[in-house]
């Protein structure tokens, strides 16, 4: 079972995401999604609101190379944690 911010996150992919149904998991494919650079820069903004983080441009450039939700998931964890 995801834990909070897993599903958090989930919430915030499926509004980007393509319609098609498919459940989300952290070991879903963002390419699968639709999730392209315009979406994954929208989504950053959310999650930095929502989680009062601050994500570098080069850490946007990082993000480019994720793989999957598990990625971004972990990604935001982290520097929710170096913010506490």
């Amino acid at each position: 079972m995801a834990d909070q911010l897993t599903t958090e996150i989930i919430e915030k992919i499926k509004a980007h995401a393509e319609p098609g149904g498919e459940e989300i998991t952290p070991s879903t494919d963002l390419n699968t999604l639709g999730i392209h650079s315009l979406e994954l820069t929208e989504i950053i903004f959310d999650l930095e609101e929502k989680y009062g983080i601050e994500i570098e441009m080069n850490t946007v450039d990082a993000w480019s190379n994720l793989k999957n939700v598990g990625d971004m998931v972990e990604a935001v964890r982290e520097l929710i944690a170096k913010k506490a």
